[in-house]
């Protein structure tokens, strides 16, 4: 993947920085593993908005990705690799020896033609899927399991990938993309490779246009308001709202917000930074 820029022919331009879909296959999605995506405009099942600043953007259609990686030794040929306008990795449509076809979490270096196999003796090579006990430390791995058989949770947007630490009993130690340390079972799944796209986070969209496609609403700083509309509001010329809070009064930076009893704590070692 690349990065496109352009020339500054006008003022969004100047700063808009957007991939090159050079990866990319030329053609159409797999229509049998489409579906529709009803939009919600951030609002619940009675109607109030329950999460601000969205609605409208482009429509879209549901992938449907296989994220179990539960066609055991069972080889597959990749026929494609495409873009999901539903999150920041891309896909990688797989064609398996029996005819079926489905999609994965495109790694980086997983090209046209390559093969690729999920089971328990597969190869340590990008874009295998195998339990945790059957790979090695320090090998980059992406898309895992937390329960096994749930499907993948964890490392699953552009660029990231976790490693393993060490492995003990029955656990694996994992570090995570955000630095935590955490204690995965040797007997869930994981795909080797760190997921592709890796430049995407270098992309800027370049105007307020590009942000209402993608269903992207503006909203008002809490410091340019009313006292009596956020309590960050109010004061004499450009003044300081002091510690960034919510609408609500809810602090927005060091609250912490995971529950004290949370039974899943054990099995972290080392939190976030």
């Amino acid at each position: 993947m690349g990065i496109k820029k352009f020339r500054p022919t006008t003022d969004a331009l100047r700063w808009t920085a957007i991939s090159d879909f050079a990866e990319l296959t030329k053609g159409k999605p797999e229509k049998k593993l489409l579906m529709p995506l009803k939009k919600s405009g951030g609002r619940n099942n009675r109607g109030r908005v329950t999460s601000r600043h969205r609605g409208g953007g482009h429509k879209r259609m549901l992938r449907i990705v296989d994220f179990k990686r539960d066609k055991i030794d069972v080889p597959a040929k990749v026929i494609a690799i495409e873009y999901d306008p539903n999150r920041s990795s891309r896909l990688a449509l797989l064609q398996y020896a029996d005819g079926e076809k489905r999609y994965i979490i495109a790694p980086a270096g997983l090209s046209v033609n390559d093969e690729v196999m999920a089971g328990s003796g597969v190869e340590i090579k990008v874009g295998n899927a195998t339990q945790l006990a059957n790979i090695p430390a320090g090998i980059p791995i992406h898309n895992i399991e937390l329960k096994r058989g749930a499907g993948a949770c964890v490392s699953r947007s552009a660029g990231d990938s976790c490693l393993i630490m060490a492995k003990e009993g029955n656990y694996a130690q994992v570090k995570l993309p955000s630095g935590e340390i955490r204690l995965i079972g040797l007997d869930c799944m994981a795909t080797i490779g760190q997921v592709g796209n890796i430049e995407h986070e270098t992309i800027s969209i370049g105007k307020a246009g590009r942000s209402r496609w993608m269903g992207l609403r503006p909203y008002s700083r809490g410091v340019a308001k009313n006292p009596h509309d956020h309590p960050m509001g109010g004061g004499e010329g450009k003044a300081s709202g002091g510690l960034p809070r919510s609408p609500w009064g809810q602090y927005a930076k060091g609250l912490k917000t995971r529950k004290k009893k949370n039974p899943t704590s054990k099995y972290i070692l080392k939190r976030r930074k």
